[in-house]
């Protein structure tokens, strides 16, 4: 498992944003028996002890309706959380094992879908906007309708990374993103590997500078249709904001 702090460059960041500690989760998926539930006690215990500026998680929080109540236990530890729901919280998914879940909210961390909410860090306006997957798979998601040009940082918590070409361009700072498990199960190929879970995505894990804003797609904590991964550890991030 790899826990890891990543330092992250922001054209335009304020100097006072400077050293934001911003912990990055993602793909919890509770309720299925999986190594991956460990995987996400040993990512809470480190965001925990950390103690970061905020917490953030991109979606698929769930698998089963029936862990609801240890996510709740586990997000009410992390420090300033908010948080979206991804595909798989409301089974649109071809996974057989996944359930819906109805979660309206994660009090005490902040559920967000199609909304936003700004908080002060060190003295500065820091917003959040978070999307809703339904709308988001719909195409009808417009997340820069909530973002306030007044706010100093501006960060898109969203499940799925293709969001980042999709935005306009100087509306959102920082896109946090999953869903992708960076491949789950990986196979050695010449020049890298062959990633057998979304072939086709463009962006599979890591920092990406885009013309709108800076992507982090975490790898994620959990697994889906198989219980295990192969050449595609779990993770928890923590960004170290920097001005550029």
């Amino acid at each position: 498992m790899r826990l890891e702090t990543l330092p992250c460059r922001l054209p335009g960041l304020p100097a006072e944003r400077d050293g934001l500690r911003v912990a990055h989760l993602s793909d919890f998926h509770l309720g299925i028996p999986s190594r991956g539930q460990t995987a996400v006690e040993r990512a809470v215990e480190w965001v925990e002890e950390r103690r970061p500026d905020l917490t953030l998680i991109s979606g698929d929080l769930l698998s089963r309706p029936s862990a609801e109540a240890r996510l709740r236990e586990l997000v009410s530890r992390l420090p300033r959380c908010f948080a979206v729901l991804g595909n798989h919280d409301h089974a649109h998914t071809r996974d057989p094992f996944s359930h819906p879940a109805i979660l309206g909210d994660l009090e005490p961390a902040t559920l967000l879908a199609d909304d936003s909410r700004t908080i002060e860090l060190r003295g500065k306006r820091v917003q959040v906007v978070g999307v809703d997957p339904r709308t988001y798979r719909r195409r009808l998601a417009r997340p820069e309708r909530f973002a306030d040009p007044d706010a100093d940082l501006r960060i898109l918590l969203c499940h799925f990374p293709s969001v980042v070409d999709r935005i306009p361009e100087g509306v959102f700072d920082l896109v946090l993103s999953g869903h992708l498990h960076a491949g789950q199960i990986c196979l050695p190929w010449p020049g890298g590997r062959l990633r057998l879970a979304h072939i086709r995505w463009t962006y599979i894990q890591g920092l990406y500078r885009r013309p709108a804003a800076m992507l982090h797609l975490s790898a994620g904590l959990g697994t889906t249709f198989v219980p295990f991964r192969f050449l595609a550890r779990p993770e928890a991030t923590e960004l170290l904001l920097q001005s550029e």
